[in-house]
Protein backbone atom coordinates (compact mmCIF):
# COMPACT_ATOMS: atom_id res chain seq x y z
CA UNK A 1 0.00 0.00 0.00
CA UNK A 2 1.33 3.42 -0.97
CA UNK A 3 1.80 6.27 1.51
CA UNK A 4 1.49 8.93 -1.21
CA UNK A 5 -1.63 11.13 -1.28
CA UNK A 6 -0.45 13.08 -4.32
CA UNK A 7 0.49 11.52 -7.67
CA UNK A 8 3.89 9.80 -7.41
CA UNK A 9 5.07 11.15 -10.75
CA UNK A 10 8.80 12.05 -10.92
CA UNK A 11 8.29 14.33 -13.95
CA UNK A 12 5.59 16.37 -12.19
CA UNK A 13 7.65 16.66 -9.00
CA UNK A 14 10.75 17.70 -10.95
CA UNK A 15 8.68 20.35 -12.76
CA UNK A 16 7.62 21.78 -9.35
CA UNK A 17 11.31 22.14 -8.44
CA UNK A 18 12.15 24.32 -11.47
CA UNK A 19 13.77 27.65 -10.51
CA UNK A 20 14.75 26.42 -7.05
CA UNK A 21 18.03 25.53 -5.36
CA UNK A 22 17.27 21.88 -6.12
CA UNK A 23 17.16 22.56 -9.85
CA UNK A 24 20.28 24.73 -9.64
CA UNK A 25 22.16 21.76 -8.15
CA UNK A 26 20.72 19.30 -10.68
CA UNK A 27 18.71 17.27 -8.16
CA UNK A 28 16.22 15.00 -9.94
CA UNK A 29 13.58 12.69 -8.52
CA UNK A 30 13.92 9.44 -10.46
CA UNK A 31 11.52 6.95 -8.90
CA UNK A 32 8.80 6.39 -6.31
CA UNK A 33 8.17 3.13 -4.49
CA UNK A 34 5.19 2.45 -2.23
CA UNK A 35 6.95 4.04 0.77
CA UNK A 36 10.22 5.46 -0.58
CA UNK A 37 11.52 7.94 -3.12
CA UNK A 38 14.79 7.98 -5.05
CA UNK A 39 16.73 10.95 -6.42
CA UNK A 40 20.03 11.63 -8.15
CA UNK A 41 22.47 14.52 -8.06
CA UNK A 42 25.61 14.99 -10.13
CA UNK A 43 28.85 15.88 -8.40
CA UNK A 44 30.43 18.60 -10.52
CA UNK A 45 32.05 22.00 -9.96
CA UNK A 46 28.83 23.29 -8.32
CA UNK A 47 28.99 20.61 -5.62
CA UNK A 48 32.61 20.22 -4.56
CA UNK A 49 34.85 21.70 -1.91
CA UNK A 50 38.49 22.65 -2.61
CA UNK A 51 39.66 19.01 -2.45
CA UNK A 52 37.32 18.31 -5.40
CA UNK A 53 35.05 16.02 -3.38
CA UNK A 54 31.35 16.44 -2.64
CA UNK A 55 30.73 19.29 -0.20
CA UNK A 56 28.79 18.06 2.83
CA UNK A 57 26.37 20.97 2.51
CA UNK A 58 25.27 19.66 -0.88
CA UNK A 59 24.47 16.30 0.71
CA UNK A 60 22.33 18.14 3.25
CA UNK A 61 20.53 20.07 0.48
CA UNK A 62 19.85 16.78 -1.32
CA UNK A 63 18.54 15.21 1.90
CA UNK A 64 16.30 18.15 2.76
CA UNK A 65 15.01 18.36 -0.80
CA UNK A 66 14.02 14.71 -1.08
CA UNK A 67 12.71 14.50 2.51
CA UNK A 68 10.60 17.67 2.28
CA UNK A 69 9.23 16.62 -1.09
CA UNK A 70 8.38 13.17 0.25
CA UNK A 71 6.65 14.70 3.27
CA UNK A 72 4.60 16.99 1.01
CA UNK A 73 3.57 14.01 -1.15
CA UNK A 74 1.93 12.39 1.92
CA UNK A 75 -0.21 15.41 2.81
CA UNK A 76 -3.83 16.11 2.00
CA UNK A 77 -5.01 19.32 0.36
CA UNK A 78 -4.48 22.51 2.33
CA UNK A 79 -1.46 21.14 4.20
CA UNK A 80 2.21 22.03 3.69
CA UNK A 81 5.45 21.10 5.39
CA UNK A 82 8.63 22.90 6.38
CA UNK A 83 11.91 21.59 7.71
CA UNK A 84 12.46 21.88 11.48
CA UNK A 85 15.77 20.08 11.94
CA UNK A 86 18.23 18.15 9.81
CA UNK A 87 21.40 16.27 10.62
CA UNK A 88 23.86 14.40 8.46
CA UNK A 89 26.71 11.99 8.99
CA UNK A 90 29.24 12.03 6.16
CA UNK A 91 30.68 8.54 5.90
CA UNK A 92 32.64 8.37 2.63
CA UNK A 93 33.90 11.00 0.20
CA UNK A 94 32.48 11.29 -3.31
CA UNK A 95 34.85 12.47 -6.05
CA UNK A 96 33.94 15.08 -8.61
CA UNK A 97 32.50 13.49 -11.75
CA UNK A 98 30.28 10.92 -10.04
CA UNK A 99 26.52 10.93 -9.57
CA UNK A 100 25.08 10.17 -6.14
CA UNK A 101 21.81 8.36 -5.58
CA UNK A 102 19.60 9.12 -2.57
CA UNK A 103 16.86 6.93 -1.14
CA UNK A 104 14.46 8.44 1.39
CA UNK A 105 12.03 6.63 3.69
CA UNK A 106 9.69 7.78 6.43
CA UNK A 107 10.55 6.94 10.01
CA UNK A 108 7.43 8.70 11.36
CA UNK A 109 4.38 10.12 9.59
CA UNK A 110 2.33 12.04 12.12
CA UNK A 111 -0.37 14.68 12.05
CA UNK A 112 1.94 17.57 12.99
CA UNK A 113 5.45 16.19 12.39
CA UNK A 114 7.18 13.76 10.08
CA UNK A 115 10.68 12.27 10.22
CA UNK A 116 12.46 11.15 7.05
CA UNK A 117 15.76 9.31 6.68
CA UNK A 118 17.86 9.63 3.54
CA UNK A 119 20.79 7.45 2.55
CA UNK A 120 23.11 8.83 -0.12
CA UNK A 121 25.21 6.35 -2.11
CA UNK A 122 28.27 6.76 -4.31
CA UNK A 123 28.36 5.30 -7.82
CA UNK A 124 30.07 2.16 -6.45
CA UNK A 125 27.18 1.59 -4.02
CA UNK A 126 29.08 2.63 -0.89
CA UNK A 127 27.12 4.69 1.63
CA UNK A 128 28.42 8.27 1.53
CA UNK A 129 25.98 10.02 3.89
CA UNK A 130 23.01 9.28 6.10
CA UNK A 131 20.69 12.09 7.11
CA UNK A 132 17.53 12.58 9.16
CA UNK A 133 15.04 15.39 8.55
CA UNK A 134 12.21 16.45 10.86
CA UNK A 135 9.39 18.37 9.16
CA UNK A 136 6.54 20.36 10.68
CA UNK A 137 3.18 19.81 9.00
CA UNK A 138 1.15 23.02 8.84
CA UNK A 139 -2.21 24.23 7.66
CA UNK A 140 -1.56 26.34 4.56
CA UNK A 141 -3.63 29.24 6.00
CA UNK A 142 -1.58 29.32 9.21
CA UNK A 143 1.74 29.08 7.37
CA UNK A 144 1.08 32.30 5.41
CA UNK A 145 0.07 34.35 8.44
Amino acid sequence: MSIWKKPADPDAVNARMENTLSALLGIRITEFGPDWVKAEMPVDARHVQPHRILHGGCSVVLSETIGSMACYQTLGEGRICVGLEINANHIASVPEGETVTAICRALHIGRSTQIWQTEIFRADGKLACISRLTCAVLDRRVARA
